[in-house]
């Protein structure tokens, strides 16, 4: 789970998150809706072994966010407690995938 890699804090990520949204959605969404999609971007990697030490994503491998963002949007409909518009969503993923690259999570 998110939490558990060395420097990433839920709180941080939501905070974050919610400054990289633009604003206009910005309160949008709950603390707990971004956490939901949070947590279904670390089911994501897991799901791709992404989490596995000797998993490190090569140079020129990125995270696919269009495929990240189908999977998520799946998980919310499977779900079905949010409802968060497409757009939104993806502004969630890319603003999820910032507050990452600010910790170096994947070791770049």
């Amino acid at each position: 789970m998110a939490d558990e890699m060395l420097g990433y804090d839920e709180d941080k990520a939501v905070d974050f998150i919610r400054q990289f949204l633009p604003a206009d959605i910005r309160d949008k969404y709950t603390d707990d809706e971004i956490l939901f999609v949070v947590d279904c971007i670390w089911d994501y990697y897991e799901s791709k072994g992404l989490l596995e030490l000797s998993s490190d994503l090569d140079e020129e491998e990125e995270i696919d966010v269009a495929d990240l963002t189908a999977y998520v949007k799946k998980a919310l409909k499977k779900d079905g407690e949010i409802v968060m518009d497409d757009a939104d969503l993806e502004y969630v993923v890319k603003g999820e995938l910032a507050y990452e690259e600010t910790l170096d999570v994947f070791g770049d």
